[in-house]
């Protein structure tokens, strides 16, 4: 624990190795020790600790009344939380896969995102629905969707997802805090991730509709979130050898999205790639390319491209090493943005 002489100097503790699921499970905990209105609900989150261990232990501390293990109906699940949150609660609700999710899509878009503008703000919506998505795990169809387009697509929900342990439990609390709907995505396969994280004294995080510049540089810049930000890392590091200086930006808030970071980077690089595991058609790259091509097009050298999932249902788990996007493809990106010779 933290004493209040080291926060009083600035100083904060020294951390232990920690995973991006044990800080959004802490998360959780906190908000629901600090507050009695939260309760989480969905398929195995109480006895269980949910399929991925995110909620284990919140049953045993809270009562099955605050961390509840519902039927397997999504449509139940979240109209039982849109009722929930009318009545002055605050439930966080856990989807088990993301294309779990697509049976609770009329509640979500009918009912969570309207309830304010319905209401002429009379009635807030206080509700995170946590959805683990993105593949990389060995998941088939329906455990391995990236689904962020069509919640991106639903005026009135916030759409987040976190690339560090920190942002985790940060990005988490905020949501749960808010007053408004958050759908909170949460990469699969960066659930075992870990980072020197001290759960006592969590570092402070950009808050929701900030992104972050995970990596400066000068040649181009990497626009990426989710489980596609260790990738966008990684290929920058290895296009040193190219001579190429890479920005990598982490949107972290896909709505509300962060046009003054973006087009400040883009300003400054005069490139682009927008990288998602999400298929390229009709994905979150085509709003995000149309977005910075209206704010920075005198600015662009090269047209803005993107690296994404093949237009295809997710494929089979030999497969998927061939389907998401990878340092190759996005180094083979970086290659075709027009560079002039000696650049």
């Amino acid at each position: 624990m933290a004493t209040a002489t080291d926060r009083t100097a600035g100083r904060r503790t020294a951390g232990k190795p920690a995973t991006m699921a044990q800080a959004l499970q802490r998360a959780m905990r906190d908000a629901m020790a600090e507050d009695p209105t939260v309760h989480v609900l969905g398929e195995d989150v109480g006895t269980l600790g949910g399929v991925f261990r995110v909620t284990d232990g919140l049953a045993k501390e809270f009562g099955e009344d605050r961390c509840t293990d519902t039927p397997l109906a999504e449509a139940g699940i979240l109209g039982t939380a849109v009722g929930m949150a009318m009545y002055g609660l605050r439930p966080v609700v856990e989807m088990q896969f993301d294309a779990f999710a697509y049976p609770a899509f009329e509640q979500l878009i009918s009912h969570v995102a309207k309830m304010r503008n319905r209401t002429r703000g009379a009635m807030t919506m206080p509700l995170v629905v946590r959805v683990p998505y993105g593949g990389g795990i060995g998941g088939v169809e329906h455990h391995s969707d990236s689904s962020e387009a069509y919640y991106m697509a639903t005026p009135g929900l916030q759409v987040v997802t976190p690339s560090t342990v920190e942002d985790a439990y940060g990005m988490l609390r905020a949501a749960i805090a808010s007053d408004d709907p958050v759908v909170f995505l949460e990469p699969k396969r960066l659930y075992w991730s870990k980072s020197d994280w001290s759960p006592d004294d969590p570092a402070p995080v950009e808050p929701i509709g900030k992104a972050a510049v995970r990596r400066t540089g000068t040649s181009a810049t990497l626009i990426t979130y989710g489980p596609s930000v260790p990738v966008c890392l990684e290929a920058a590091e290895a296009a040193r050898e190219e001579g190429w200086d890479l920005e990598v930006v982490d949107l972290r808030s896909l709505v509300p999205f962060d046009d003054e970071t973006v087009c400040a980077s883009v300003r400054r690089t005069g490139r682009a790639v927008v990288v998602h595991e999400s298929a390229g058609f009709g994905g979150p790259g085509g709003e995000i390319a149309a977005r910075i091509t209206e704010r920075c097009f005198h600015h662009l050298e090269a047209p803005v491209l993107r690296v994404a999932g093949f237009d295809i249902p997710y494929p089979p788990p030999m497969l998927e090493k061939h389907h998401l996007p990878g340092v190759d493809r996005v180094l083979d990106a970086v290659a075709r943005l027009q560079w002039e010779a000696g650049h």
